[in-house]
C-alpha cells in the first residue's frame, strides 16, 4: 500500500524539525535524509506542515481522479464541511457548479454522513452503555490507538467515519457511482485505501484548487443557508458534541484536539481513572479546520470557525439512518517496533554521544527528541544517528579545533568584522609578546598588528597568502596569511614565525659578503705579486740576453 506522505530527498537539510514535531517519532534519519516510517506513522501531517524546505509531499491523487472522470460511471464528490472555510464565501451550490465543470456528476456534503455517525454514537451510549467511548471520525486518532494504545481498542467507537458513511450512502442510492472525498486531511487517503472500495479516491483542497486553476475555474462566492445542516459543525473542536441532541445524564461529554492532548487523554484512560465518558478526539489542533492542508496554506483559526458557525444550521440533516451493520467498523491492532534497549545499552549509547554523566544530558531537543535517553533509544532502534546531537557535534568540532589551534606552531588570530580580536592561540601570543589572551581579546587589531592588510582583505574579499612581513615592534619576521570567512564576516590570520630562518639567511648573506671581500683582497694581492714577479722576470731575462749575446759574439770572433 503506498504511503500518503512522501519525501523529496534532495530537499532535506538536516534540520530535524520534522522529528521534533512528530508526536510519535515515526521518522528515521540516516544518510543525511529523513525517512517516514510508514508502519509507525499516524499520518497527522505535522511533518508536512512544519518542513521549511517543503521536502514532505502528500501523495497526489489528481491523475487517479481524472481517470475516474473519463470513465462511464458517474463520479460524485463528497466534500468535507470544512470547505466553507477553505473556499471563502463559496457555499455548496458554488462548489457543485465548479466541480461539475471538472466533470463530476454531482457534489454532496460529507456532513450528511456525519449526521448518520452522530446518530450511531448516540445509540451506542444509550443502548450499549459503553463505559468510555472515543469517537472514530479521525483516522489519525484511530491509527494512534491501533498502533500505540491497543489496550484501548475496545473503547474506540466501532463506527465508520462520516466519509465512509456518506460514500456508502451514495453507492446505495446510485449503485454504479464512483465516489471522491475532498477535504483538508492526509490520513483520509490512507483510510480510503485501507477499507475496500467505499471511497474510490481522495483529493485534498490543495489538489482540487490546482485542478480548478488548470481549467481556469473560479468558484463563485455565493452562500445560501439551510437550517437543517447542524452537522456542518463536525470539522470544529467540539463539533460532534454540538450535534448530539440525545445525551445520557450520567456521562461526561468532552472534546480533545491535538495529538499530544489525545496521547495524554489516552494515558489517563489506560490508567483506569476515566469512566462514563464520551470523548471526541481530533488529531489536529482545532479539529479538521486545522488539518495539515488548511494549516499550511489557509491557517486562520478564528475566521475559519466563524465561517463554519455562520454556515451551519440549527437542526440536523434529515437523513435515513442505515442499518446498524452498515455503520459498523472494526479496528485491528497494528504492531510497531517496540524493541527497547536495557539500561546498559542506553548508557553505552549515551557515552558514545559524549554523555557519560547525567549532567551532560542537556535534553535540548535540537536532535528532534525530547530527551537524550529518548534519542539513545532511537539510535538503538536504527531511527537516529549519534551525529544528530548538535551539542555533541559542537563540542567535538570545538575540541578538534582547539587541539589544532593549541598545537600548531603557527600563530592564529581571529577578528570580527570590526577588526576586533575574537580568538588568539599560544603561538600568536609568543610571536606578539602577549602574556594573557585577555590582554587583547575584544581589542582592535591595531594594538598588535598593522591593520592595513586586514582592511584590504575585508574590502576586496580576497585573501593574501604567505606575505613576508617584518614586525619591527617585536623584532620578528613572519609569513602572514589572512583569509576571509564571507559567511561569518570573520578574518583569520595565520602567522608562521620565520625569524630564525630570516636570521640564518642574513647570517649566510654576511658570510657570503665577507667571503667575497676576502676573495677580492686575495685576488688583488695575488695580482700584485704576479706583477712583481713579472717585473723581476723581465729584468733577469734582459740581463741573460745581454750575457748570451756577448758570449755569442766572443765565440763568433774566435
Amino acid at each position: 500500500m503506498p504511503h500518503s506522505l512522501t519525501l523529496k530527498k534532495s530537499n532535506c537539510k538536516n534540520c530535524y524539525k520534522c522529528i521534533r514535531h512528530c508526536p510519535v517519532k515515526s521518522i528515521r534519519f540516516s544518510g543525511n535524509q529523513a525517512h517516514i516510517i510508514s508502519d509507525e506513522c499516524i499520518l497527522c501531517g505535522q511533518c508536512f506542515v512544519v518542513c521549511p524546505q517543503n521536502a514532505k509531499e502528500i501523495t497526489d491523487s489528481t491523475e487517479k481522479v481524472k481517470v475516474l472522470l473519463m470513465g462511464e460511471a458517474p463520479v460524485i464528490a463528497s466534500i468535507a464541511p470544512s470547505f466553507i472555510a477553505n473556499y471563502d464565501g463559496c457555499g455548496i451550490e458554488s462548489m457543485r457548479e465548479a466541480l461539475k465543470k471538472l466533470g463530476f456528476y454531482d457534489v454532496e456534503e460529507t456532513a450528511v454522513g456525519a449526521a448518520m455517525v452522530k446518530t450511531e454514537y448516540e445509540r451506542l451510549l444509550q443502548e450499549d452503555k459503553r463505559d468510555v467511548l472515543i469517537s472514530s471520525c479521525c483516522h489519525s486518532v484511530n491509527l494512534l490507538i491501533q498502533k500505540y494504545f491497543p489496550k484501548l481498542l475496545p473503547y474506540l467507537a466501532d463506527v465508520v467515519s462520516p466519509m465512509q458513511a456518506h460514500c456508502s450512502d451514495i453507492k446505495r442510492r446510485i449503485p454504479d457511482a464512483k465516489t471522491v472525498f475532498i477535504g483538508p486531511c492526509v490520513s483520509k487517503k490512507d483510510e480510503a485505501e485501507a477499507y475496500g472500495d467505499i471511497v474510490d479516491a481522495v483529493l485534498t483542497f490543495e489538489e482540487l484548487t490546482a485542478m480548478f486553476d488548470a481549467k481556469g475555474i473560479q468558484p463563485e462566492k455565493n452562500i445560501t443557508h439551510d437550517e437543517h445542516s447542524l452537522e456542518r459543525f463536525f470539522p470544529t473542536t467540539g463539533g460532534i458534541l454540538k450535534t448530539m441532541q440525545q445525551r445520557e445524564p450520567d456521562y461526561t461529554y468532552m472534546a480533545v484536539d491535538g495529538v499530544e492532548n489525545c496521547i495524554n487523554a489516552l494515558r489517563d484512560i489506560e490508567s483506569g481513572s476515566v469512566h462514563k465518558c464520551f470523548i471526541e478526539m481530533s488529531a489536529c489542533s482545532g479539529s479538521c479546520i486545522g488539518g495539515p492542508v488548511m494549516e499550511k496554506y489557509h491557517r486562520s483559526p478564528v475566521r475559519d470557525y466563524q465561517a463554519i458557525a455562520n454556515y451551519a444550521g440549527k437542526y440536523g440533516f434529515d437523513t435515513e439512518q442505515p442499518e446498524r451493520a452498515e455503520m459498523h467498523k472494526s479496528f485491528a491492532y497494528i504492531g510497531v517496533n517496540s524493541d527497547i534497549p536495557d539500561e546498559g545499552k542506553i548508557k553505552e549509547i549515551l557515552r558514545q554521544m559524549g554523555k557519560s554523566r547525567p549532567d551532560q544530558e542537556l535534553n535540548c531537543g535540537s536532535c528532534g527528541y525530547n530527551t537524550c535517553r529518548e534519542k539513545a533509544v532511537a539510535i538503538y532502534q536504527g531511527k537516529a544517528e549519534i551525529s544528530m546531537c548538535l551539542p555533541y557535534l559542537k563540542d567535538k568540532a570545538e575540541n578538534f579545533s582547539n587541539i589544532i589551534t593549541r598545537n600548531t606552531p603557527n600563530g592564529v588570530i581571529v577578528l570580527n568584522d570590526m577588526l576586533e580580536v575574537q580568538q588568539i592561540n599560544e603561538a600568536a601570543q609568543k610571536i606578539l609578546n602577549i602574556r594573557f589572551p585577555s590582554d587583547v581579546l575584544g581589542e582592535q587589531v591595531v594594538r598588535v598588528l598593522d591593520p592595513i592588510p586586514f582592511l584590504e582583505v575585508q574590502n576586496n574579499g580576497r585573501g593574501i597568502y604567505n606575505v613576508r612581513t617584518y614586525l619591527a615592534d617585536y623584532n620578528r619576521y613572519i609569513d602572514q596569511t589572512i583569509v576571509p570567512d564571507n559567511n561569518s564576516g570573520l578574518l583569520i590570520c595565520l602567522m608562521h614565525d620565520v625569524t630564525d630562518e630570516e636570521k640564518q639567511r642574513e647570517k649566510k648573506e654576511n658570510i657570503t659578503r665577507q667571503t667575497i671581500e676576502v676573495a677580492d683582497k686575495v685576488v688583488e694581492k695575488q695580482m700584485r705579486i704576479v706583477q712583481e714577479i713579472a717585473c723581476l722576470l723581465g729584468e733577469t731575462a734582459a740581463e741573460t740576453k745581454t750575457a748570451l749575446s756577448k758570449l755569442k759574439e766572443s765565440i763568433s770572433d774566435e
